[in-house]
């Protein structure tokens, strides 16, 4: 039945109206979202209340679409130490400010950062204004940072499982060969153990070795900052941490914690500190409305521009990723180009690359490592080492003019591997026949039905020798100004902690990105009396790039951390250890530091 001239007005109407309803519905939530209101208002004597949990990423770069909202929800959502810190800087500066309430909970975090977020407490408490720390409950990490704050309170329920510090490491060779996969490796140093959680079922004597040392150091680290912080004798904390978990009564009556209360209760305190009227309301004000204080108006990131490029993750090809959807990542692409456009700013004077990287394929580690040593010849380049800067990470530090990092920061593991798995096992358990017609005598290096043939093998050792003593290991003596044995005997795949890298002059100075900016300044002979602007690469995507661009996470990618997210963190952390199959299976040579060396 023909449709009436009538009837088809009507639907076209009817469309024109819905496509005009829906523009304007994505016009709202672009304009709410992408559009920040302005500055919020402060009161007088107002509490800042920071809440200091989760992963603190280095940097996050703000998405300005409705999926995530990661500034809108900053109390809530996930948020960077960048952020942190600012809140920080900001409130010291801020006169309306009075105080700051750190909520310290289920922190997931590195050491280094650890040490970051106290040396900016620290700093904040030289502006004579108080700083409270509230845990309903707290382990090492919560505590370690809570200990920096001038008074430090723990829910009457809570406990402080401060228990002492360990280490964990899982190997599946003895699921590979239930499965039948035969892991084929090939390592350049004796500590570059990162294949071993694929080619043995326990732990080598070379890497207990190394993980002994950096838990000694990091316990000796934990202990005498704790002591000192509480005015404590350090047997003192290390008998209290033999004793742990501690009830939080028996921490206030230790010297731990200094008082036993609820949240309100705390927030009288803070009353009667901040000289509050009885009748009064305390004024508090959260991080996600003071995150729209510009640190602009206070005075604070103003004068010559500083780059500060952002690497954090695994390396590798293409873009990088630090939005706060999915696992962070260096992209050679998007890093060479930040580095090149910072190089050619001429009102750039110097260029701060922070690192939290484990490493990656030496391929994209070596393109950026060149692209920072052309930044160089240019302006001062400083590498401000965050958790980790190991393997294919230390590799893009190396040739910088300086470098910082923290004491326990995870570092060196100057070592490659590769290798491949075989598959021949499993397909003949699985009935899978795979056959191969071959041409050229090393065509077939990378079947994953067969082991390499003795052969290919002085051929494959050849290549990851020559990335190693005539790529890697001359770089890092280049850069470091050492003698290419000097950095052999030091490297090996060896991993150090930042104390331990200074010792050996694989790193010049100890402290955070305030302290690299500082360095960079001096560098670049700007006056000790003038600001800096930190120019912050990536810069975030606008919210056209998000909604068109062709860089944003697929949606298989999203599905498949969607699904990762719902596992056990073991579980997630062997699967993403299987993935890494394929990227070796192709022969691509890895930097890459031993598989979620963790200390907790």
């Amino acid at each position: 039945m023909a449709m009436s001239n009538a009837r088809k007005l009507v639907l076209i109407f009817a469309g024109l109206f819905l496509a005009f309803v829906l523009v304007l519905f994505i016009g709202a939530l672009v304009l709410y979202f992408y559009i920040e209101p302005g500055e919020p208002s402060v009161a007088y004597n107002s509490v800042l209340v920071v809440r200091v949990s989760g992963e603190l990423p280095d940097y996050i770069a703000e998405s300005p679409l409705p999926i995530g909202f990661p500034s809108r929800i900053y109390d809530g959502g996930r948020q960077s130490l960048a952020d942190l810190l600012w809140q920080l800087k900001k409130a010291k500066a801020d006169r309306r400010i009075g105080a700051v309430l750190l909520e310290v909970e289920n922190l997931d975090i590195g050491w280094a950062k650890a040490d970051e977020i106290r040396d900016a407490i620290a700093d904040f408490r030289q502006s004579g204004k108080p700083i409270y720390a509230y845990l309903t409950y707290g382990a090492n990490a919560e505590y370690y940072v809570a200990s920096a704050c001038e008074r430090v309170y723990v829910a009457p329920v809570g406990d402080l499982f401060i228990n002492g510090l360990a280490a964990n490491v899982i190997f599946l060779r003895g699921a590979l060969d239930k499965l039948g996969i035969y892991p084929d490796f090939y390592q350049i140093g004796k500590y570059k153990n990162a294949p071993d959680q694929l080619t043995r079922r326990e732990m080598s004597e070379a890497q207990r070795e190394v993980i002994n040392s950096l838990l000694d150091n990091q316990l000796a680290r934990y202990i005498n900052n704790v002591a000192a912080a509480r005015k404590l004798a350090p047997e003192t904390v290390r008998e209290l941490i033999d004793q742990a978990p501690l009830q939080a009564k028996r921490a206030e009556d230790a010297g731990l914690i200094d008082g036993v209360a609820y949240r309100d209760a705390v927030e009288l305190e803070l009353k009667r500190r901040l000289g509050y009227k009885p009748t009064e309301k305390l004024r508090t004000i959260k991080a996600a409305q003071y995150n729209r204080v510009a640190p602009e108006s206070l005075g604070l990131n103003e004068g010559e521009k500083i780059a500060v490029i952002y690497a954090s993750g695994p390396i590798g090809p293409g873009r990088s990723n630090s939005s706060p959807f999915g696992p962070q990542s260096v992209g050679s692409e998007t890093m060479v180009r930040e580095i090149n456009e910072a190089r050619d700013d001429q009102s750039v004077r110097a260029i701060v690359v922070r690192i939290d990287s484990p490493g990656g394929t030496v391929y994209d580690s070596d393109l950026i490592w060149h692209a920072l040593e052309g930044a160089k010849e240019k302006k001062p380049v400083v590498i401000s080492m965050s958790d980790v800067a190991a393997s294919g990470g230390y590799y893009i530090a190396a040739g910088a003019n300086a470098i910082v990092a923290q004491p326990s920061t995870i570092t060196g593991s100057i070592g490659v591997f590769a290798g491949k798995p075989v598959f021949k096992g499993l397909y003949d358990w699985t009935g899978v026949n795979s056959e191969w017609i071959l041409r050229g005598r090393y065509a077939g290096l990378f079947r994953e039905t067969e082991p390499f043939t003795p052969d290919e093998r002085a051929k494959f050792e050849e290549i990851v020798r020559h990335y190693y003593y005539d790529e890697f290991v001359p770089k890092v003596a280049q850069g470091r100004r050492r003698d290419p044995e000097y950095i052999d005997s030091v490297g090996q795949g060896r991993v150090w902690d930042g104390a331990q890298a200074r010792e050996r002059g694989l790193v010049d100075e100890f402290g955070g990105l305030d302290r690299a900016i500082e360095i960079a300044k001096k560098l670049a002979n700007i006056p000790a009396d003038k600001g800096v602007k930190r120019v912050v690469k990536p810069a975030p995507r606008s919210v056209f790039e998000q909604l068109f661009g062709n860089d944003a996470m697929s949606e298989e990618d999203a599905r498949v951390q969607a699904a990762l997210a719902t596992l056990p963190a073991n579980v997630r952390k062997m699967l993403q250890t299987v993935r890494l199959f394929e990227r070796v299976r192709r022969g691509e040579l890895m930097a890459l530091m031993p598989f979620e060396l963790r200390i907790e």
